[in-house]
């Protein structure tokens, strides 16, 4: 099963949903958990896996022959990304702005577009006891996230459960992480901020049709407007964790609730039977 965890927006706790989670199933099944928050990773400070392997993420970009090009402009016409300009009868390329989908070298009348592998991230794979951990990071500088995203996520394990921690908002990289999920936990805040983002979050996971749940936390904050939208909206609430100092103290330490508050296994494993359980009821109806 593949559960990923988003947010609104950054801050909310995504990152101490899946480590926690992780810990406290890791000793029932085989877990992996997948970093793809690609532009600020975070779970590998909590998890502390031993790296075993890096693989460089690249993207097929336009190479043009000077000697076969006329400078006839199809090719930059045909780029929606204005990856290619014509300048004084030649074609210059810009590799940051390519989304790598060989358009140009299709519409190229002289033949004289061909790709070459251009570099925007890494891949790292380890293990964290028990856990099978990969996280993406994008090069710093390069706009396109969801490659790297598709890149980690072809290291899921396919067997057990596959936590996945997708990167903060509703944008692409987001819908690259949520999507093919068999299940989505939107961690939000009882603030004003909090339910704006969560309203957001709520309306691309249906978008995708992705069955999903909130977990609160910082729950003891703020106010009550967040728990009466899910009354109302009809979304379960998993899990509220309220504010404590000593968690927070916990988190800054790189430490887990899990690992200093033996309490908290119980919780997350409810909160796994719980998921299991609107699974299989979403495979149900969506079966009927």
């Amino acid at each position: 099963m593949i559960i990923t965890v988003a947010s609104g927006k950054g801050g909310t706790g995504k990152t101490t949903i899946v480590t926690n989670l992780a810990l406290a199933l890791a000793r029932k099944m085989p877990v992996q958990v997948l970093d793809c928050d690609v532009e600020e990773p975070n779970a590998h400070l909590f998890l502390h896996p031993e790296f075993q392997e890096e693989e460089e993420v690249t993207l097929p970009v336009p190479e043009v022959d000077s000697n076969k090009c006329d400078g006839c402009g199809k090719c930059s016409e045909a780029c929606a990304f204005h990856a290619l300009a014509v300048a004084g009868g030649r074609v210059i390329t810009f590799p940051e702005m390519c989304h790598g989908c060989g358009g140009c070298a299709l519409v190229c009348p002289q033949g004289a577009i061909t790709e070459k592998p251009h570099r925007i991230g890494v891949v790292a794979r380890g293990q964290a006891g028990r856990i099978a951990f990969a996280h993406g990071m994008i090069d710093v500088g390069h706009p396109l996230a969801p490659p790297v995203i598709k890149a980690v996520k072809k290291r899921a394990a396919g067997e057990g459960l596959t936590l996945i921690d997708a990167p903060p908002g509703t944008s692409c990289p987001v819908v690259a992480a949520v999507k093919d999920s068999d299940f989505c936990l939107l961690v939000t805040e009882p603030t004003p901020f909090g339910l704006n983002d969560l309203k957001l979050a709520v309306g691309m996971v249906r978008e995708l049709g992705v069955p999903f749940a909130v977990v609160i936390n910082r729950s003891s904050l703020g106010d009550q407007r967040v728990e009466r939208y899910c009354r109302q909206e009809r979304i379960p609430v998993l899990l509220k964790i309220p504010f404590d100092k000593r968690y927070a103290a916990t988190y800054a330490r790189g430490k887990c609730l899990v690992e200093e508050y033996p309490d908290w296994v119980a919780a997350f494993v409810g909160l796994w039977q719980e998921i299991e359980r609107l699974v299989s009821q979403h495979a149900r109806v969506a079966g009927n």
